[in-house]
């Protein structure tokens, strides 16, 4: 090639920039670089990213046969690979769980795999193989429907950084002893569990995204966290669990994080952090606090509203507030305790770094406007509020816009913006 065009300066550049070229093209096309002459022929089998995607799958075959020609694609692809693996993807539709997969995860844990990502199709769970546990050097793990199961002899992925299971089959005490067993973790997902109770002990970890039916959370040795995302599904039988807790809730999972940066709560949330005896005044102060979002909070819930108000009042620093109400219940026209907001709200609260408020699903119920109240009257910097009323409470947008005027405003430059269908 290089007599005929001229000198062949892409072949001589180093292996680690033509590696960089090679993981850019879908693998069959970097495959397919060894028939360009002698000198590419191997230059594909030394990659160390491998990425089994749908730009594998030639459009519109048979499923059966796609999958039939995928593993033997596969099959070829390793046979034929020199060198260290140090990420494999597989996130193709068309693969299912079969024998092959367990050879594939056999020869990676004999080549020094790093990242390792198994989503398959939407066919049998895949049960991962004990083979997997020997990768002593993981440092990204991502299962999706999968089974799981920990031998017994298992000491933990000492150098796991990230792990991912998305409805994974797995014990609660196997999530627990996996988190536990990697000191190094730093981000940490799961979503769709059923009915989990989960202790998380993590002293790195930094993210944390929890998604499913959960009866019980508890952060222990979780000091370095600084995001959390949290959806929390309720079915009876957990509201019933719930009901009969008298822990707090909001200590056991908020009350030893303080260097959290960003917290977003998702639907049931702060009905979650609500139960149990009122900490009173939090045992930390989230100085590092920026962005806070509440999701779906109940202003019927006097205990919901002093989860939210704690959180506020605890947060020096807080930037940007997003809250949106519930609507699964028609409001109530009057509302007791009104007093609980000068009861409740420290006297010297000021929240000198808060400029953008965003409330949502209003439905103008008094203590929605004593949230707003409190805030426009302690936000010195607050820029912009923007207020989405609720939908199904047309006849009163009107008379939030009244009250809303009267409110004070520590700021003078802040701007509230009223959006109504």
């Amino acid at each position: 090639m290089g007599d005929f065009w001229g000198p062949d300066l892409i072949s001589d550049l180093p292996q680690s920039i033509i590696e960089s070229i090679l993981v850019r093209l879908p693998i069959r096309d970097a495959v397919r670089t060894s028939i360009l002459s002698s000198k590419w022929r191997y230059k594909w089998n030394g990659i160390t990213k491998i990425v089994i995607d749908e730009k594998c799958v030639p459009s519109g075959n048979d499923p059966t046969i796609v999958e039939k020609s995928l593993i033997k694609f596969v099959n070829q692809l390793l046979f034929l690979h020199q060198g260290p693996i140090h990420k494999f993807q597989i996130t193709n539709s068309y693969l299912q769980s079969c024998p092959e997969i367990d050879q594939w995860v056999l020869f990676l844990s004999r080549n020094d795999l790093k990242e390792l990502v198994l989503e398959l199709g939407e066919g049998e769970w895949f049960r991962i193989p004990s083979c997997l546990f020997n990768c002593k050097k993981l440092t990204r793990l991502e299962l999706f429907r999968c089974e799981l199961e920990l031998p017994l002899t298992f000491k933990g992925f000492l150098c796991l950084k990230t792990l991912i299971l998305h409805q994974v089959l797995i014990s609660p005490e196997a999530i627990e002893s996996l988190i536990s067993s990697c000191s190094l973790l730093e981000s940490l997902s799961l979503s769709y569990f059923d009915s989990l109770a989960l202790t998380i002990h993590a002293p790195n970890l930094l993210y944390l995204y929890l998604e499913g039916e959960f009866k019980d959370l508890c952060l222990e040795d979780t000091p370095l966290l600084v995001d959390i995302s949290v959806a929390m599904y309720m079915t009876d039988d957990i509201a019933e669990h719930f009901e009969q807790s008298s822990s707090c809730n909001f200590t056991k999972f908020l009350g030893g994080v303080p260097n959290l940066e960003r917290l977003a709560g998702h639907i049931y949330f702060t009905k979650y952090l609500s139960i149990g005896n009122d900490p009173g005044k939090l045992p930390v102060t989230y100085r590092n606090l920026e962005t806070v979002e509440l999701y779906q909070v109940s202003f019927e819930d006097m205990k919901e509203i002093l989860v939210v108000l704690r959180l506020i009042t605890s947060s020096p620093n807080l930037k940007e507030l997003q809250i949106s109400g519930s609507s699964n219940t028609p409001p109530a026209t009057d509302a007791p305790d009104l007093d609980f907001w000068s009861e409740e709200c420290p006297s010297d609260c000021t929240l000198k770094q808060l400029k953008v408020v965003k409330l949502t699903d209003m439905c103008g119920v008094p203590h929605e406007m004593e949230l707003i109240k409190f805030l426009l009257a302690n936000s010195p910097v607050l820029e912009t509020m923007s207020i989405v009323p609720c939908i199904y409470v047309m006849e009163s947008q009107l008379k939030m816009l009244i009250e809303l005027v009267r409110f004070r405003r520590a700021s003078a430059r802040a701007e509230i913006i009223f959006v109504r269908d």
